[in-house]
Formats: structure tokens, sequence, C-alpha cells
């Protein structure tokens, strides 16, 4: 069986240094906001090239308290992918705003020529995903923002190390939210986020927020919430950061692999990069035609895949209430009905990418 990620493949590598990590923060007696934490925080906030990181418990807590900390609510709106993971918009409802979509292009981010015309006088802020691995066209979307007053809220928890015009996701908008869900690029073992921005009144702020509002002891300035990175994944995540640009470029050349593979099979298209982009891959992912009998070949074949993400998030219950026609945003639809995700993690064999790849041509010859 080729699993669709392999844990043990990416957690082996580094046994000793994990194991070491987590007797490093046995021995200190500190578990939560201690030395390991901030020393995560100086280094993440340096490697993304920004000034500051704020550690949260989550990706998702990541997104809303950025808004919160901006003071967005109810009556905002705010701009966001039609197709993506549907924490985006959660973090929007979460604060009591209201998520606006805007379709997708051809990278399956946020389209920043479709931007502008869904601007109005309740919108706040956008957040551009970076989805699957590449940024979003930050240059086009900032300019737009800018001119509308609005803040820019990278969504980058599937773009560790991916870059922009040579300039690393976390630092192209105000602020950027990232997750270490253990399947991420950079993953811890278990949940855990960031916010990197190099706005030291925000960072202020959302410090207060993360810890019941509190910056000194039983002192709470604000109103806050309990979304604190422990010291456990941070050690861990301080294990595996040096190691992510490795990991990233394994990721390209597998990716690179599947594609030379896959040119020119009928009824599969594969990925297509922006030539600005620096692609990290955190999944790579086909359009399929005849996706379910495809999942269904490669699952005899012994070969598990996934499906990033399967309902658009208009058409899911949780924002029935926003009215917006199933039939609406016809680009987020076609990607929930066709986009599957292959195999892949940093350490996956050559021989099993063209496994893949030949199983897929099998499929096509069909």
């Amino acid at each position: 069986m080729i699993p669709f990620f392999d844990m043990h493949a990416v957690q082996s590598t580094l046994q000793q240094q994990i194991s070491d990590a987590f007797e490093r923060v046995s021995r200190s007696g500190h578990m939560i906001l201690g030395p390991e934490s901030t020393a995560f925080e100086e280094e993440f906030a340096h490697y993304c090239g920004a000034r500051f990181c704020v550690g949260v418990g989550n990706g998702l807590d990541a997104l809303a308290l950025t808004l919160r900390a901006w003071g967005i609510g109810p009556g905002d709106e705010v701009l966001v992918p039609s197709h993506t993971f549907i924490a985006t918009w959660l973090a929007v409802s979460m604060v009591g705003a209201t998520p606006v979509p805007v379709e997708i292009d051809e990278h399956h981010v946020l389209d920043a020529r479709c931007l502008a015309a869904r601007i109005t006088p309740r919108s706040a802020a956008v957040i551009p995903v970076h989805l699957y691995g590449q940024a979003a066209a930050m240059d086009e979307i900032r300019g737009i923002a800018g001119k509308a007053g609005l803040l820019v809220l990278e969504d980058a928890a599937q773009a560790h190390g991916a870059k922009y015009r040579q300039r690393r996701c976390g630092s192209l908008g105000d602020a950027a939210a990232f997750s270490f869900y253990p399947t991420k690029n950079l993953g811890a073992m278990g949940d855990g986020g960031a916010i990197v921005t190099d706005d030291a009144a925000l960072a202020d702020k959302l410090m207060a927020l993360r810890n019941y509002g509190s910056k000194a002891k039983y002192v709470h300035e604000i109103p806050g919430t309990n979304s604190r990175l422990d010291e456990l994944q941070a050690a861990i995540l301080r294990t595996k950061l040096p190691y992510l640009d490795d990991w990233n470029d394994r990721r390209r050349a597998i990716a690179q692999h599947y594609t030379a593979g896959l040119k020119g099979l009928d009824g599969i298209e594969t990925p297509l990069i922006a030539p600005h982009n620096d692609h990290v891959f955190h999944l790579y992912v086909v359009r399929a035609k005849e996706r379910e009998k495809l999942i269904s070949f490669l699952a005899h074949r012994e070969i598990k895949t996934a499906i990033h993400y399967p309902l658009a998030p208009h058409m899911q219950r949780a924002f029935s209430e926003l009215g917006i026609p199933a039939n609406d945003l016809p680009l987020a639809r076609r990607a929930a009905e066709e986009l599957l995700s292959l195999p892949l993690w940093p350490q996956m064999r050559i021989d099993d990418v063209d496994r893949v790849v030949e199983a897929l041509r099998d499929f096509a010859r069909r």
C-alpha cells in the first residue's frame, strides 16, 4: 500500500532529535509560554522575514485572533477565496463578520482580477490563501487592497517556506497565519499555529489575546481567550525548522517527477505554477475529469489519494445563512468536483512515485 501521507517516515528521520526535545522540555519545568516558545517565535519570524511571531493553539485561531485584534467584527465583510479549507471562512464568522467569496484562478488561489468587483463599503480585509503550497498574486492583491483601505491577512497554513518574487510567504501582507498541524510542511506532533507580522502593536495585542487578555499574571487588560503554543510543540517545531528547506526541495523534486510522468495524459491536468512563485507542494493536486473512477482504480492498485476539498465552502450547511446559490461560483464548484491530491511526503521514494504515475497512465489508456 502506498499511503497518501506517511507520518512515520517523516518522524523517523528525526527520531533522536525529537526524543531530545521531549527530554529538554520535561526537564525544564516549563510547559506553556516558556523558553522553547520564545525561541521558536524568534526563529520562525526570522525564517519568514518578519519582525514578530506569536504562537497560538492552531491555524484557525491564528486567523481569527488576528481579525479580532484588528477590530473586525459584526457589520464587516472579509473577502475570502471561493475554494479553500473551510477554516478560512470560519475565522471570519468566528469574529461575527461576513465572508465574501472571490473566485479562484487557474492556480486555485484567489483571483486578483475578480477582487475589486467584490469590494463594498463594508469590506474590512482580504484573506488570500496560498493554497496547496503556492502563493496568491500578492502584488496585485495588495495594490487593490491598498486603494480600498483593506487589511491583508495571508492564510499561509499550507505554504511554509514558499516564496513569491523571492520573498517568503508570511512577509507579504499586514500579517500572516500559519498552521502546524502534523501533516503540514512544518508540522508539530499535535495542533499549533502562529501569526507573523512586522506590526509591533498587533503582535503585542495578540500576545495578550492568546493568554486570557493578559500580559502580566492575573492582570487582564482585554477580554481574551486561551490559545497558546505549548512548549513541547514549540520544541519539536524548532527541531524541524532547520530541515524545512531541504524537505521543500524534496517535495519539488517529487512534484517535478509527477508532472513529467503525467504530461499529456488525456483527462488528467497537472498543477500550473506561476512564473514568479516558488511552490512548496504541500499537496500535489491534479484535475481529473473522471475523479471517482480514478480514485477507485488507484485504490485497487493499493494507492491512497485524498480530495482537497470535496464541497465548496458556500455549499456547506455551516454557511447556508449566507444565501449563496449552489450554482454560483462555478470555478469553486468545478474544483470541488475534479481536484484530486496524489501521495506526497518528503521521504517518498521515487519508485513509489513511478508506481503512482504508471497507475495513472494505465487508467488514461483505458
